[in-house]
């Protein structure tokens, strides 16, 4: 089933991949895959349950059209590298993924953020972004779930992070939970068995 959310979800691409580009002038240019299609994540599992997510090939289609993204460092809206609108930030869609290039500013914070990735401190980006349509399918087998974004409604940020983690699964665990209810006679047993045993410790 496909649902509609509009709320902030941030992840990382831990892999590597950051390239710092100087010019004749100096200046530095930071690139990288900020998201990457038919790559499953990490496991956002909860408890015993191991949930895998995809972003499908064109999902930012949409969001390209209109966000106006800015590249931050650590999602810190004060760390700002560079913007759409600017000029300073350039995001493509192409077959692997979304590919930014940030035109790193002349500052303490582009310079030491240069030297950073040149020496392989940071290898990890992430995005912020709202979800406008996903889809969520189980294998009866593994029983492993899949959380598939079709579509971003927007983007927020991107740019580099110093941990490669996963910041924010809650709206996800949400999502997860609606396509639960909605699975007559395939709810996932280890939500049941998990829930048993908080109360056997009487923790709820």
């Amino acid at each position: 089933m496909e649902k509609t959310m509009r709320k902030l979800e941030r992840r990382v691409l831990p892999a590597g991949g950051l390239k710092i580009r100087r010019n004749a002038s100096g200046g530095a240019n930071l690139t990288g895959y900020s998201a990457v299609f038919n790559r499953p994540s990490e496991n956002l599992g909860w408890g015993d349950t191991e949930i895998r997510e995809y972003i499908a090939p064109g999902a930012f289609t949409k969001a390209l059209r209109s966000s106006n993204c800015v590249a931050v460092f650590n999602h810190d809206q004060n760390l700002i590298l560079g913007r759409e609108s600017a000029g300073t930030l350039e995001l493509k869609q192409d077959d692997r993924g979304l590919l930014a290039t940030i035109h790193l500013p002349d500052t303490q914070l582009g310079r030491d953020l240069a030297v950073s990735v040149e020496r392989g401190d940071i290898t990890g980006q992430s995005f912020c972004f709202v979800v406008a349509r996903d889809n969520w399918a189980r294998d009866k087998k593994t029983d492993v779930a899949t959380r598939t974004i079709l579509e971003i409604e927007e983007l927020i940020d991107i740019g580099p992070v110093t941990h490669p983690a996963y910041p924010d699964t809650s709206i996800a665990r949400r999502s997860f939970e609606h396509f639960r209810a909605g699975s007559t006679g395939h709810r996932l047993k280890h939500f049941n068995h998990r829930k048993n045993y908080l109360k056997s410790k009487g923790i709820i």
